[in-house]
């Protein structure tokens, strides 16, 4: 019986012991990482790691063994900064995902299919209809965008870049702007660069063959843009032909002389005439 009695604390001791044991050798088990330790390295971050403790969203994310952060950077975290701090814990809760995510998982996403995510947001029950969940898409241009899966909302955020990671226990990834969710909050954002259009230029239609047959027409031709000459100063020929024509020729000159030998009888047959009958008179 002393026997049995003595045995008995070192039993109890090491069940003491193992707890302690099992916290020295698996502590993920208990808390995979302490989020504000973790961005306290990374100043720029330094207003989103005071919203998490604040809103006491840091004590969530400590108890969680998978889980990826969406970080906003001081300047882009200033845009819900007019909300109240219970929707700030809203807002940001849309950023916290319930499982784990890096570039590479991202960029294994189908091309140009949505996925859709829950947040942290959606665990506290406040969330109304799809607010709580995210939707992710791997665009054709290779990036990767954030939205709130609530009808109508925009994918008003992309990724930056990966802050930190530990495979499959967290990850911390920067992203453009905040998630905006309809019905929570209010977002000063920034707008949308414009976008750059490409004008090209334009060329002058080059000449059709029809267009150079209205040219030719309207141009006036060489003959009628030299002066008119007479017939007898264009050419030697022609003022000889010219000449020719006003001489008469010799069909003209023995019927100019027939006709004045017919004259000259006529006129000397009237004279004759005349003498006869002034003889017989007498």
């Amino acid at each position: 019986m002393m026997n049995n009695k003595q045995k008995a604390p070192s039993s109890i001791l090491s069940f003491a012991f193992f707890p302690l044991f099992f916290l020295l050798c698996f502590p993920s088990s208990v808390s995979a990482f302490n989020i504000t330790k973790l961005l306290s390295q990374f100043p720029e971050f330094g207003a989103f790691n005071d919203y998490l403790t604040k809103t006491h969203l840091y004590e969530q994310i400590n108890t969680r063994n998978t889980i990826t952060v969406l970080a906003l950077d001081n300047a882009t975290v200033s845009a819900i900064a007019k909300n109240s701090l219970d929707t700030v814990k809203e807002i940001l809760g849309a950023h916290i995902i319930l499982d784990y995510y890096d570039p590479a998982k991202l960029r294994k996403l189908p091309v140009g299919k949505p996925t859709e995510i829950t947040s942290m947001f959606q665990s506290t029950g406040d969330a109304i209809k799809q607010q709580g969940f995210l939707k992710i898409v791997h665009n054709k241009r290779g990036e990767i965008e954030f939205g709130s899966a609530a009808k109508g909302a925009p994918f008003s955020a992309m990724l930056v870049k990966s802050v930190a990671s530990r495979p499959y226990d967290i990850s911390v990834l920067q992203v453009s702007a905040p998630i905006v969710i309809p019905g929570i909050g209010v977002y000063n954002l920034p707008p949308p660069a414009p976008e750059t259009l490409f004008v090209a230029p334009v060329e002058a239609p080059s000449p059709s063959p029809a267009d150079d047959d209205v040219d030719d027409a309207d141009s006036p031709s060489p003959s009628s843009k030299a002066p008119a000459e007479s017939p007898r100063s264009s050419s030697p020929k022609s003022a000889e032909v010219a000449d020719d024509a006003d001489a008469p020729g010799p069909a003209d000159s023995d019927a100019d002389g027939s006709a004045g030998s017919r004259g000259r009888v006529a006129g000397g047959g009237v004279v004759l005439a005349g003498l006869v009958t002034l003889c017989l008179a007498w």
